[in-house]
């Protein structure tokens, strides 16, 4: 059964916290385009040192933020945003968002747009002339939500890993 469109005053964005870690990894493990892990598995996954870790040296960049929203007192999505300076564009500051996800029981109530409204106000308040993002091609409903907030898919991307 399809729920209704949240209410924006019933979503609370912050900044997270060590305690959500697990939570935001979790969210993070089902939104993989891949991901075939069993629920256990992927509980046990978020427990891992690594994304206590990683939050760690994430709280420590000044130039990178981790946010989540809550819904009723639950981490119900998040996303990663870090400002870039650089020289282009004589100096623009750009933002990049990244993991972007919404629990998978809460998407298409609007959640999503909550949060991207709050990264382009986030990334405005601090003098942002650009914010950019990617998508992985595996994920055609994400590509049309995010053009339907007025993204562009301008540019094409390249990753290489280059450690395991």
């Amino acid at each position: 059964m399809k729920q209704n469109a949240v209410d924006a005053s019933d979503i609370l964005i912050r900044e997270a916290a060590a305690d959500d870690v697990p939570r935001i990894a979790t969210l993070i493990l089902h939104g993989a385009p891949t991901q075939t892990r069993t629920p256990e598995a992927i509980a046990a996954e978020a427990l891992h040192p690594a994304y206590r870790d990683a939050f760690k040296a994430m709280k420590a960049n000044p130039y990178c933020s981790l946010i989540v929203a809550e819904r009723g007192g639950v981490v119900v999505g998040t996303y990663q945003i870090s400002l870039l300076p650089g020289l282009a564009e004589r100096g623009r500051v750009r933002a990049k968002i990244e993991s972007v996800h919404v629990a998978p029981e809460c998407r298409g109530l609007g959640i999503g747009g909550v949060m991207m409204r709050h990264a382009l106000a986030y990334a405005a308040a601090r003098g942002v002339g650009l914010v950019e993002l990617t998508s992985n091609k595996a994920r055609p409903d994400a590509h049309r939500f995010y053009r339907n907030l007025g993204f562009d898919q301008s540019h094409e991307g390249f990753k290489k890993v280059v450690s395991p």
